[in-house]
């Protein structure tokens, strides 16, 4: 897979030039490279600080958020290293709390690809050795990796148990089939079922796996994948428990009960991400992290593109715009559980090889108009693709400009990409 990377930083430029130019055969599957170009740079991977690392179709990022909120709360230095970028890619690898600088950037990723350049290395494994060579070269308490697609061949699943704290699953759905569903010998047949192997692949020996609960074929899926890995399985509703009530977030497991508040992210979906972040410092014991400061955490939780509302600029005049990077069914339940009851125009960006329908039959109830936009860079799903009724427009300046003045709010969705370009266009860049 290739991803797409600007920067204002001629240094950095260079080498997301080189990055772009990479060419990998679609579909790759194995380790063997990114395995390779770590042992080039004297394997990285084995020096990092303890590593919380989750998985999971939708939430994962969140539940990342929700991690470096707590531990940082608690005092902690923590490295992090999330994707996609929204708008920079500095975004992927955040240092000590502070996204990298360009100089560093630069000098990091012209060292990988320059030991890497007979590899044939893809973006996202010079992306993750560039990541894990800062990640052990600064000091830290603990680091949060997001797994980028899948978990057992994703490039960031050559962690071993000697630096992993606790590894989690999120919310589990369909999305990248291309990839997840690739037919393979002795592999579950049934889509979800098979999800939830590729994400349970990320489990290690003796390595706390925290999970949500998820239907019995993928229970069954991850158990078996848990007991394979020798991982130390450990499931909503069995080892832990969690449910909203009119206070907060009730949690508990072994060790007793906790009431804290709902995490500040907007959407009652993240009461779940917040829960298994919780779980997730439970049960291990690498580092410590007070309850006090798992709620000052939940407190101070910021996730951008994730049902953000957008501050007034041009772009959005005085208008209420909301702007979120879901483009799957899973995220289309959350946004339409979010919006019930509610009527909103919907502006929509999608790329060409995801579910037209995966937002708006979800939300059809709520959608007072829908407006279809590209999303820039990238091929996508033209305004016919969504009904005879959808309008079109060039951008999404141009979207809100068309929108009658009605007083609904706005909810702009549907890609990562579409919602990284219109933070970039309304000054709201992620820090």
């Amino acid at each position: 897979m290739k991803d797409f990377a600007r920067s204002d930083d001629p240094a950095v430029q260079a080498q997301l030039d080189r990055l772009a130019a990479l060419s990998v055969p679609d579909g790759r599957l194995g380790l063997e490279t990114i395995r390779a170009l770590l042992a080039r740079l004297g394997d990285p991977q084995d020096r990092m600080p303890p590593v919380f690392h989750v998985a999971g179709t939708n939430g994962k990022g969140s539940t990342c958020a929700i991690l470096r909120a707590m531990l940082e709360a608690d005092g902690k230095r923590v490295h992090v290293a999330t994707s996609p970028h929204l708008v920079r890619y500095n975004e992927r690898i955040r240092i000590a709390g502070t996204l990298i600088g360009d100089a560093q950037l630069a000098a990091l990723l012209a060292e990988v690809l320059d030991a890497g350049s007979d590899l044939n290395p893809s973006f996202f494994e010079v992306t993750i050795a560039a990541t894990f060579l800062a990640f052990a070269r600064e000091p830290a308490d603990v680091c949060v990796i997001e797994v980028g697609l899948g978990g057992r061949f994703d490039a960031t699943n050559v962690l071993g148990s000697h630096v992993l704290a606790a590894c989690g699953i999120a919310a589990l759905g369909l999305d990248h089939e291309r990839f997840l569903l690739a037919p393979e010998d002795k592999v579950p047949a049934e889509p979800l079922a098979r999800i939830g192997f590729e994400k349970a692949g990320i489990g290690k020996p003796g390595v706390p796996l925290v999970t949500l609960s998820y239907p019995e074929g993928v229970t069954l899926e991850v158990e078996h994948a848990a007991i394979v890995r020798e991982a130390l399985l450990t499931m909503r509703g069995r080892e832990w428990h969690s449910s909203v009530t009119e206070t907060g977030l009730h949690y508990v497991d072994a060790l007793g009960e906790l009431a804290l508040p709902l995490p500040a992210l907007p959407g009652a979906h993240q009461a779940e991400n917040a829960a298994l972040a919780i779980a997730m410092l439970r049960h291990q014991d690498r580092v410590s992290v007070s309850r006090d400061a798992m709620a000052q955490g939940l407190r101070n939780v910021n996730w951008p593109a994730r049902l953000q509302r957008l501050p007034a600029s041009p772009l959005t005049g005085e208008r209420i715009v909301w702007v979120d990077g879901g483009h799957n069914p899973s995220a289309g339940e959350a946004l339409a559980q979010h919006f019930m009851g509610e009527r909103f125009h919907l502006i929509l960006g999608m790329l060409a090889n995801k579910d037209h329908r995966a937002l708006v039959d979800p939300l059809a109830d709520s959608i007072a108009s829908i407006t279809a936009v590209p999303v820039p860079g990238h091929e996508y799903h033209p305004a016919s693709m969504f009904g005879a009724d959808v309008r079109e427009a060039a951008d999404v300046a141009e979207a809100l400009r068309a929108l009658p003045d009605d007083g609904l709010p706005v909810l702009i969705a549907g890609s990562l990409y579409l919602a990284g370009d219109v933070l970039r266009l309304s000054g709201a860049l992620p820090d």
